[in-house]
Parts: structure tokens; C-alpha cells; sequence
């Protein structure tokens, strides 16, 4: 078995709230293979965000090691993308100048920049919109804006965090889709964060469940449908199901016995 691109050993990260200790993360123990296609879900404050940070060097304090092809990540990385719920773009600067920001820590020509940022506007079918501003696209083009400059610097890894969650509901299938087609095209390993379990199995190879705070998993998903995948068939709903069976129950809980009452009674009604 190939060595994993991305690797979580014993990851634990805590919060200093009001003078008080706030563990985010306990124990989180994954590999993950080049060229896979993760998802990790849970509901909010289960660390889903968290990891992701920590992932791509925004947040250096935490417990354990995280590392890439073998080395510990210690700070931001070029083999490292990220895209975040809002796209982030800058309105006084058109889709080719917003892409071109991926490229600031690069050494590369100018006319070598212009190519790159060319090859991913292609790559996001946004060619017609070169020179336009963020005010002139709709939110499923500006993600796309988002997506390209999160890819431009040519990432091993790209890292989403619910990058689709302030869409329309038909946008937002549309993106799934082209996200698709992008990840096909560039071939790269993926990690989405999400809260939709629907939009997980949809898109992942595999899907990570995590438990409530502090964020810690649950159950690994392997999901065995070939694409293109089709959320009106069986599988696919009996998977959903599933999923949404382990976030919403409680191990600890037990239902109560149901009490027989016997001896009620009868009641009459007068005809």
C-alpha cells in the first residue's frame, strides 16, 4: 500500500475561552490517500472547521503531529489550497487579477503567471468573464472565481471547507457537479467539511462522521457508488439514511419501556 498524502495522528486541539479550556478536537487519527476524495461531516462546533485550518497552517498550536507526504506541517504550503464558505474575492479586482493572487508566493515569470491564470479560468469555464468584477457574477460563478484560485498554484491537496453552503439549492447542485468535473480534470486530492449528508455522498470516496464536541470520529464511510451518482436511487437513499442515523443518534440513550396499562374503562358512546 502507497504511503498516504495526507496523514492525522493523535490531533487534538483546545481553546482558551474565558480563561477556561475548550477541547475542539480529541484523538483524531486519519490517513488519507493521493488523489482521494474525502468528506468529513458533523454537526456545528464538532471540529470539521478546525481541522482543516490546522491542516493548512493557519493554526500552528495543537496536539499530535499532521503531516504531508512524511513531513509535519508547521505553516502555510504551496502543495496546500484552500476555499473557504464565502469567496472572498476582492470587488476591485477583475476574476483574472482575483485567480492571480493564488500566485503571489510563486516564482514564476509573468508571462508563466498569465498562462497559469489563463489555464484555470479555462479550467472553471469562466473564459467569458476574464475581465469582469465580482459584483457582475452570480454567486455560483464566484465560487468558481474562488475555486480556481484556491487551485491555481497547482495544489496537491485542495481543502473546502462548505464551500457551496451559501447557494441556492439549485446552484448548489450545479457545483457539485463541476466540482466534479474540475477535480476529474486536475486530478487532485480533495477534503470537503460539510454539514449536508447528501452533498457528502454525492461527491466523497469516503466520508468521515464525527462526533460532537470535542470533535472526534465516529464511523468511516466508504462509499461504493459509481459516478455519475444518482441521488433518487436506492443505495443512495439507503446511505443517506444511514449517515444521518449516526449523526443524530445517541449511543447513551435508551428508550424508555413502553408501560401496558391494562383494566381501562370501556366507554360507551350513546347511538
Amino acid at each position: 500500500m502507497n504511503a498516504p498524502i495526507v496523514s492525522f495522528n493523535h490531533v487534538g486541539k483546545s481553546f482558551d475561552v474565558d480563561g477556561f479550556e475548550l477541547e475542539a478536537i480529541h484523538e483524531f487519527n486519519l490517513d488519507i490517500a493521493e488523489g482521494e476524495f474525502v468528506a468529513i461531516v458533523g454537526s456545528s462546533g464538532c471540529g470539521k472547521s478546525t481541522l482543516l485550518r490546522l491542516l493548512v497552517g493557519l493554526d500552528t498550536q495543537f496536539r499530535g503531529q499532521i503531516s504531508v507526504d512524511g513531513q509535519a506541517v508547521k505553516g502555510v504550503g504551496s502543495e496546500r489550497g484552500i476555499v473557504f464558505q464565502e469567496h472572498r474575492l476582492f470587488p476591485w479586482l477583475s476574476v483574472a487579477d482575483n485567480i492571480g493572487l493564488g500566485l503571489v508566493n510563486e516564482p514564476l515569470s509573468a508571462a508563466q503567471k498569465q498562462q497559469r491564470i489563463n489555464d484555470f479560468i479555462d479550467l472553471v469555464g469562466l473564459r467569458d468573464f476574464t475581465r469582469a468584477y465580482p459584483h457582475q457574477l452570480s454567486g455560483g460563478m464566484a465560487q468558481r472565481v474562488a475555486i480556481a484560485r484556491g487551485l491555481v498554484a497547482s495544489p496537491r491537496i485542495l481543502l473546502l471547507d462548505e464551500p457551496f453552503g451559501a447557494l441556492d439549492a439549485l446552484t448548489r447542485q450545479q457545483m457539485q457537479d463541476e466540482l466534479l468535473a474540475i477535480r476529474e480534470r486536475a486530478k487532485i486530492t480533495t477534503i470537503l467539511v460539510t454539514h449536508d449528508v447528501e452533498e457528502a455522498i454525492f461527491l466523497a470516496d469516503r466520508v468521515v462522521v464525527m462526533e460532537p464536541r470535542p470533535g472526534r470520529i465516529k464511523q468511516l464511510v466508504d462509499i461504493a457508488l459509481a459516478h455519475p451518482r444518482q441521488r433518487s436511487s436506492f443505495d443512495f437513499h439507503q446511505l443517506r439514511e444511514e449517515l444521518l442515523h449516526e449523526l443524530t443518534s445517541d449511543d447513551h440513550y435508551q428508550p424508555s419501556v413502553p408501560v401496558q396499562i391494562r383494566d381501562l374503562p370501556l366507554t360507551f358512546i350513546a347511538c
